[in-house]
């Protein structure tokens, strides 16, 4: 269903020329459970039971790892990040966008970055002590504590750039396999695919200038008006998307202005604006 409405939207309109090329998962053939760890755990009873039993003596227990729970974490989607070198084996890099951004400046300057042989171009979002690795993972456990500095400063996806020859190179999959393989349990990091990029990318990435990539417009009121219009890219990761009700007045106008609402689909979307 969504790829039908994808292909159409695209189709609509002209993008100065751009090729936009809209694929189902079902197009990657080695994308199947005897390949991928998550399709493998998905089929596992007890992670079944975890994320989809829904009981109300569930409800109450564990109302503080709820948010552990979702499904969504486990989708496929969110972990075809992974295999970018094997779903576009013919490029050397790589711009990798969430759907929540807005680009706002030309990003052709990144194929000029060195990456000094690194993989993963990234933002990094430290300040203090927060969104170190210790935030992300567990360092009890000793696999974790033994290889990663809890210290270490974290980095955001979104808006990523990835050089494949490294990363074939580095067989950087080969190490998030070995990870979320080992993580079956879930006792290394229980939440999304950040704690194992920040894992699989450990020593191979790359810090970019801040003005790449502003974060937080889903959820962070104090962001200054002239940080974002210095960004490149601005994100709005977090629960407050421009397209809700709930998004924040100031920052909504970034997304909308964008938005063609003479278009008849657009208009029944119902789009908080």
């Amino acid at each position: 269903m969504n790829l039908g409405a994808m292909q159409v939207m695209f189709k609509l309109k002209d993008y100065n020329g751009a090729h936009i090329e809209v694929k189902a998962v079902e197009d990657y053939k080695f994308l199947n459970s005897s390949y991928v760890p998550v399709l493998r755990q998905l089929e596992s009873a007890n992670l079944q039971k975890f994320y989809f039993e829904n009981t109300l003596e569930n409800a109450t227990k564990d109302t503080t790892n709820m948010k552990f729970r979702n499904p969504k974490y486990l989708s496929i989607l969110n972990h075809l990040r992974f295999y970018l070198p094997e779903m576009y084996p013919k490029l050397h890099r790589i711009l990798f966008l969430d759907d929540d951004i807005v680009v706002q400046k030309d990003l052709t300057g990144l194929w000029k970055i060195d990456m000094d042989g690194k993989v993963n171009g990234a933002v990094e979002t430290c300040f203090g002590s927060f969104h170190r690795y210790a935030q992300y993972m567990n360092f009890s456990h000793p696999l974790i504590k033994q290889k990663f500095n809890p210290k270490a400063c974290a980095w955001a996806y979104g808006m990523n750039f990835f050089d494949l020859d490294a990363w074939r190179r580095e067989k950087c999959t080969e190490e998030y396999h070995y990870w979320q393989n080992l993580n079956e349990n879930r006792t290394l990091w229980k939440l999304g695919t950040l704690p194992p990029g920040l894992i699989t990318f450990y020593s191979t990435t790359k810090p970019l200038d801040k003005s790449w990539h502003v974060l937080g417009l889903g959820y962070n009121p104090s962001i200054s008006m002239d940080e974002i219009r210095n960004a490149a890219v601005v994100h709005f990761n977090g629960n407050m998307k421009p397209w809700l009700d709930i998004a924040m007045n100031q920052f909504k106008p970034l997304w909308s202005k964008y938005v063609d609402f003479d278009l008849e689909f657009v208009q029944a979307c119902n789009f908080g604006v």
